[in-house]
């Protein structure tokens, strides 16, 4: 999500970037962004989707030189949502790996089944990916209807609650940010099962679930 970034990559507790996105992706040359290099990071055999470990090259590239707004490289954000979503399935860890890769970098989701990741991981990053002209709070209404998207979304709010990271921001966008985070989880909490809810919450941002109830 992009309300913590400005440029270069976030950490576990750090929010999206802005800026120094990496190359278009062009054509389908091994390992080049949206490539097919069978066996490569980035590119997968045919009828072969990409593993974890390949989604999880291919989000650093992806998301290299980008940093949040504390500093933090932005490739510690994603693999925090993706280690809070690990218990639930590695579809949705890879989701999490993904989720801000269409918004801020020059992958497409087209790119990205082109490079061999799984066309329902590619789902749950479009559903997450903000679109123009779509309010904050109109997005969030929509993903609470599909309980694995709700999911998506919780992790990757949590870790942008965490205090740590909440603390470093200045003060007038942490009170926004905190408001916007919880009236977030006011619609999508009640969306998703709540054991699988504690189990994602747990690993990113236990306080949560102490604040929340």
């Amino acid at each position: 999500m992009r309300d913590q970034r400005d440029g270069s990559p976030p950490a576990p507790g750090a929010g999206a970037p802005e800026g120094a996105a990496p190359a278009a992706p062009e054509g389908t040359g091994a390992g080049e962004p949206g490539g097919a290099g069978a066996g490569e990071p980035g590119g997968a055999g045919a009828g072969r989707a990409l593993t974890f470990a390949e989604v999880d090259a291919l989000a650093a590239q992806a998301h290299a030189g980008q940093t949040d707004r504390i500093g933090v490289p932005y490739i510690e954000h994603v693999r925090a949502v993706a280690h809070g979503l690990t218990p639930v399935g590695e579809r949705l860890a890879q989701a999490g790996l993904l989720h801000d890769v269409v918004e801020d970098t020059a992958w497409t989701t087209e790119g990205l089944l082109a490079a061999g990741v799984a066309a329902d991981v590619v789902s749950l990053v479009d559903a997450v990916t903000k679109r123009p002209g779509v309010p904050y709070p109109a997005m969030v209404r929509a993903l609470a209807a599909d309980p694995d998207a709700a999911l998506l979304k919780i992790a990757d709010n949590a870790h942008n609650s965490r205090a740590d990271r909440q603390s470093a921001l200045p003060p007038v966008d942490r009170a926004r940010l905190t408001a916007k985070y919880r009236e977030a989880r006011e619609v999508l909490w009640p969306a998703v099962d709540r054991r699988l809810l504690e189990t994602v919450v747990r690993r990113i941002n236990p306080s949560l679930l102490d604040e929340e109830g």
